[in-house]
């Protein structure tokens, strides 16, 4: 499972003053469940996601992958994660079948176990007809499909998804929902970063609403239409922000007065 505790990351600006990219964030994400990161461009998503899989480090709090610390056991919590975001880069001049291998072997699966993995792959998510070829002659949507299994070569149980449909088109998104889906049935903890609305409605059993770095409100579909008594998720949104920014007004009216 995935536990994250007051995160926060801080980039110094031009102006001196400090952005709080990531600012006291608190979620879960359990075995065998969707959590949906949602957000405007810019929320935060990516930062966090990137602090998750140990290529930024936090400032302050941290997070925990299968109960490894993120900044105490980064070798242990990658070993233990799948990282897939929708600017993958890949090896153009090697074939998808070298590009997967050379992933597994960093991850230390054996050859026999690479070649296992493989084959089940390419049976999982249709490979098999450019397996052999190589990646600057696949299409968009096949070059996706070998991001995905350079992921997920050492059978990682947490899976995380920064935006990975972005740019996508319908067929090839359409693929990547699938999979995700598959990853929920077979008991893996699975967090998937979108600032499309339609989507997270797709993919989430649970969301998390980020805001300017800051947790705007989480919880199931259920939790979230009962406490704000709407239905689509696009005015849910809408009602959580436009709370925040009617809360940060009153407070300062209370500040002003007292002067």
């Amino acid at each position: 499972m995935i536990q994250v505790e007051n995160l926060t990351k801080i980039f110094d600006q031009k102006s001196g003053n400090p952005f709080y990219a990531v600012d006291e964030l608190n979620f879960t994400v359990n075995k065998g469940e969707i959590v949906v990161l949602l957000g405007v461009n810019g929320a935060g998503k990516t930062t966090t996601m990137r602090m998750l899989s140990t290529i930024l480090r936090p400032d302050s709090g941290t997070a925990t992958i299968e109960g490894y610390d993120i900044l105490t056991q980064p070798r242990e919590v990658r070993a233990h994660l799948g990282f897939l975001s929708g600017d993958t880069g890949l090896y153009g001049r090697l074939t998808a079948r070298e590009v997967i291998t050379y992933f597994g072997r960093l991850y230390d699966v054996s050859p026999a176990g690479i070649k296992a993995r493989i084959a089940h792959m390419a049976d999982l998510l249709d490979m098999h007809e450019f397996l052999d070829r190589k990646v600057d002659l696949l299409s968009t949507g096949m070059k996706q499909k070998v991001s995905i299994a350079r992921s997920i070569i050492h059978d990682p149980p947490v899976m995380i998804f920064d935006e990975p449909t972005s740019g996508l088109d319908i067929l090839t998104a359409k693929n990547i929902v699938t999979f995700i889906h598959r990853c929920r049935e077979e008991g893996k903890c699975v967090v998937f970063s979108t600032h499309i609305m339609r989507e997270a409605e797709r993919i989430a059993d649970r969301i998390v609403m980020i805001h300017q770095g800051k947790l705007l409100a989480q919880g199931s579909w259920e939790e979230l239409r009962e406490e704000t008594g709407l239905r689509d998720l696009d005015d849910i949104f809408i009602y959580f922000v436009e709370k925040i920014v009617e809360e940060a007004s009153d407070e300062l009216a209370e500040n002003t007065d007292n002067l």
